[in-house]
């Protein structure tokens, strides 16, 4: 099979097309004929070096695929030969097989296209994961999205808006948070020409926001204390602007904050399982209502993944690049 291997540690050009073998599923898992595999950040980052595989991962890239189930393991699963599926990977996702946990396999939603499928696994876990699961968004909370154009920006912005939330986000230019706005954040904020604090403050009576998702960490983590409520809880899933920062503590005490993050590639396979049970049931049916759209930018062939990590890597994007196979 073609696949996408990192030769060395490095910029999009170490992306380079070569010939593995089949990959062999194992108890508990399926192989699956790639149609079409999503681009993320961690990929971004595994190709610098910067983004260690966990033991046991394929060193491939890729971390989420559309595609039709060929072979594998199908004791206790709900799937057989010759599902389309979309599926959360650790790695191997740059092929055109790959093996995935049938535990972490979704039908595809009706209506969509491989391509489109292939665009939802990685950001949907994700921000189920954190904004619903670890910090809890509900009622008529509200949800400060930093970087709103990102594919976990347009995930997060319309899951909540959908589940009846008010959603801010911040993104890079006007037009960015036209489109913010248009996938239902009720405030688009130009982070390099405006100051998200006092528009959110503003916004929201002065009160603040219940919940900010946070890709940035760095110097952003006490102004994002500043426009928490009370309560609020701040979720940082990655570090783009460097991993440590001055934080006046004495909010986080007097106001009942909470700082948490996390990364889900590592999490066992159990824990993914779950996430993906409450994306069967609480979101596919949404998608296929079409009240949550997949937010394709632009597609590249496989051979041409150097050029999808280099469009990235410019954030000229709004929403997800994907590969076809």
């Amino acid at each position: 099979m073609r696949v996408i291997e990192i030769t060395h540690p490095g910029g999009p050009e170490v992306l380079q097309i070569a010939e593995q073998p089949i990959p062999t599923w194992k108890t508990g898992e399926v192989l699956i004929k790639v149609q079409a595999a999503g681009i993320n950040r961690p990929d971004v980052l595994q190709r610098s070096g910067n983004y260690p595989v966990p033991p046991g991962a394929s060193p491939l890239p890729g971390l989420e695929v559309a595609g039709e189930i060929v072979d594998g393991d199908f004791g206790g699963m709900q799937l057989k030969k010759g599902d389309l599926v979309c599926a959360l990977l650790q790695g191997g996702g740059y092929a055109e097989y790959c093996v995935a946990s049938a535990a972490l396999c979704l039908p595809v939603p009706r209506g969509l296209t491989a391509v489109e499928a292939a665009s939802l696994p990685e950001t949907f876990f994700t921000v189920w994961s954190n904004v619903f699961d670890r910090v809890g968004l509900c009622g008529d909370e509200t949800l400060l999205v930093q970087g709103g154009t990102s594919g976990i920006g347009v995930t997060a912005i319309q899951i909540a808006k959908a589940l009846g939330h008010r959603v801010f986000a911040t993104a890079g230019s006007d037009e960015k948070c036209r489109a913010c706005e248009t996938l239902g954040a009720e405030r688009g904020i130009n982070y390099r020409t405006e100051d998200f604090v006092e528009v959110v403050k503003a916004a929201t009576g002065g009160k603040g926001v219940n919940v900010v998702l946070d890709m940035v960490a760095g110097d952003y983590i006490q102004r994002e204390l500043s426009c928490l409520a009370d309560e609020g809880r701040l979720v940082f899933i990655a570090m783009l602007g460097g991993a440590k920062a001055q934080v006046n503590f004495g909010q986080v005490l007097l106001r009942r904050l909470t700082i948490t993050g996390s990364t889900l590639r590592p999490r066992p396979v159990a824990f993914k399982a779950a996430i993906a049970a409450q994306l069967r049931d609480r979101i596919w049916p949404l998608l296929e209502e079409k009240k949550i759209k997949p937010v394709v930018f632009k597609t590249f062939p496989l051979e041409q993944a150097s050029q999808a990590h280099a469009l990235m890597e410019s954030n000229a994007h709004i929403g997800k690049i994907v590969l076809t196979m």
